[in-house]
């Protein structure tokens, strides 16, 4: 069984890989009066960038999604 520090350590790294996500779409989506993004007014993302962004955060998230699950007991 993974230990708690373990799971720990791998949410952390899952908060980093989600806030570079959104830094990536900061960077490069403007956002509206209201805070949220304005795909409308914002040129094409990189899709290849925009893709190995979500990978690593997809990635984090689904090994992540396996130690809770282990940590309790679950199938």
């Amino acid at each position: 069984m993974t230990s708690i520090d373990d799971t720990l350590k791998e949410m952390q790294k899952y908060e980093k890989i989600r806030n570079d996500f959104y830094d990536f779409l900061d960077a490069n989506i403007k956002k509206s009066e209201n805070g949220q993004f304005d795909f409308s007014s914002s040129p094409t993302l990189d899709a290849q960038e925009a893709y190995a962004n979500f990978f690593k955060l997809d990635y984090q998230a689904r090994k992540l999604r396996g130690l809770l699950f282990e940590a309790r007991d679950m199938k």
